[in-house]
């Protein structure tokens, strides 16, 4: 099973996501665009698992607590890891202190079962486009520039969900398979 831990977005923030994408796909075409449905805030990727993990990990991942909810506020475009070398087309947002420490937690719990601890710095975003080739077409970058500033919406998060993805050739599909409540409803 490949398996990654996320926070979803509200439907209210996925339609001005699809808004967007549906303005930007046309720019350039030949990026591999991620579908609305499929967008989502991921706190840890643990790829292939065998799925005798999953009691484990259910035990694991019900420990995480975070004293408040997590908020969320979507805002800024960018390209992962540079607009030199993009591989990503992003969604930033700007998050309460405790996102960070939420993915830290979850990162720390899924290594004690095994899976490697993140290598680079925890940077929430939401990706909207993979690039299969070099370079970022100069429609999509103006595209980009004007829209860098627009709200996308907030949110507050009190769970986070366990899921699974399987690659087809139509793209990703998901299946929450757990959800777990790391905070008290406000």
């Amino acid at each position: 099973m490949r398996l990654f831990i996320a926070i979803e977005i509200p439907e209210h923030i996925r339609t001005a996501f699809a808004s967007l994408l549906r303005d930007f796909r046309p720019l350039a075409p030949q990026l591999k665009w991620v579908r609305p449905e499929n967008l989502h805030v991921t706190l840890k990727f643990l790829g292939e698992t065998d799925s005798t993990k999953l009691a484990v990990l259910h035990n694991v991942l019900s420990g995480v607590r975070s004293a408040e909810p997590v908020n969320l506020e979507f805002r800024g475009l960018g390209f992962f890891p540079n607009e030199k070398r993009p591989r990503v087309f992003w969604a930033g947002m700007e998050s309460s202190a405790n996102l960070k420490s939420l993915a830290a937690d979850i990162d720390q719990a899924t290594h004690r079962l095994g899976f490697p601890l993140e290598e680079r710095p925890f940077a929430p975003h939401l990706t909207l486009a993979r690039f299969p080739l070099p370079g970022v077409p100069p429609k999509l970058l103006q595209a980009m520039n004007d829209k860098s500033r627009q709200p996308f919406g907030s949110l507050q998060a009190h769970e986070f969900h366990l899921i699974e993805s399987k690659l087809k050739p139509t793209g990703a599909e998901y299946t929450t398979l757990q959800t777990f409540h790391f905070a008290p409803e406000a």
